[in-house]
């Protein structure tokens, strides 16, 4: 499939996202969140759900954590327009809760639509949900992020999530080591500084 098809393939999921009524969610959500970026993307993250901007403007990761998301990419050298970015869920869960598991389910096809049209390389799953779904349901973000895990032809790379340095200080730290272990996951399959193919 080329470049233009899935491109075409990705925009039609992206549109049955926007009207998605397969779970409760639908009922709250300003806008659903399908996701951004490059169709061409060697890396992808998928956090865990949108938030209250996010909502808003049904962009991924446009509020405070996705400021300091792109900012910890531009220190590894990576724009963001280079990358895919995604949620577990594609609809804000209310009050910011965690998602339920009926509501991962019912998105997860979009996931995996997503996942194959793009074909990354690499796939960071920001914070414990996103690690447990993607990548085992044993893995403790705080004893395995930064741990990269081959599953078929992808690495997946568990992180924290930034949300998590707004509320925590100390972890800003630990999110900065993740993403030089995501540097030299990158450095390691020749494609740091270079993330469209």
């Amino acid at each position: 499939m080329g470049c233009s098809e899935r491109l075409s393939a990705l925009e039609q999921v992206h549109a049955q996202i926007r009207v998605c009524p397969r779970c409760g969610l639908c009922k709250s959500r300003t806008n659903a969140v399908p996701g951004e970026g490059s169709i061409d993307a060697d890396v992808m993250f998928v956090g865990e759900g949108p938030g209250a901007e996010e909502d808003r403007q049904g962009r991924p990761f446009c509020g405070a954590s996705g400021k300091l998301l792109t900012r910890l990419l531009h220190g590894i050298g990576v724009d963001r327009a280079d990358v895919f970015i995604t949620s577990l869920v594609k609809c804000r869960p209310p009050g910011n809760r965690d998602p339920l598991p009926e509501e991962i389910a019912a998105c997860h096809s979009y996931l995996v639509s997503q996942v194959r049209l793009i074909a990354p390389k690499v796939v960071c799953a920001l914070g414990r949900l996103a690690a447990k779904s993607l990548i085992d349901q044993r893995i403790a973000i705080s004893r395995d992020h930064g741990q990269e895990r081959r599953i078929g032809d992808i690495v997946y790379v568990p992180m924290y999530h930034p949300a998590a340095a707004l509320h925590r200080a100390e972890i800003l730290g630990e999110i900065e080591r993740d993403m030089e272990a995501l540097r030299s996951v990158l450095t390691r399959m020749g494609i740091a500084g270079e993330q469209g193919r």
